[in-house]
C-alpha cells in the first residue's frame, strides 16, 4: 500500500488542535474517516507533541522511509 501522501494526512487532521500528541493525532484521523494507510502512519510516528501540520508531515515521511 502507497504512504500518504501530504494532503491525505492534512485531510485527516483537519480541525485538530495544536500542540497535539501522537494518539490524539490518531484518535482525531480515525474520526475523520481516514484511511487505514494514513492512520497506520500516524501510529508509526514518535510519540510526541507535534506543533503544526508540518511537523506531523514530516513525521510521517521520516516514520514511512520518506517515499
Amino acid at each position: 500500500m502507497a504512504d500518504p501522501t501530504f494532503i491525505e494526512v492534512q485531510k485527516a487532521l483537519a480541525g485538530i488542535e495544536y500542540p497535539a500528541g501522537r494518539d490524539d493525532l490518531v484518535r482525531h484521523a480515525r474520526n475523520n474517516s481516514a484511511g487505514d494507510h494514513v492512520l497506520d502512519a500516524l501510529r508509526e510516528i514518535e510519540d510526541r507533541d507535534y506543533e503544526g501540520p508540518n511537523e506531523v508531515s514530516s513525521a510521517v515521511s521520516d516514520a514511512t522511509g520518506g517515499h
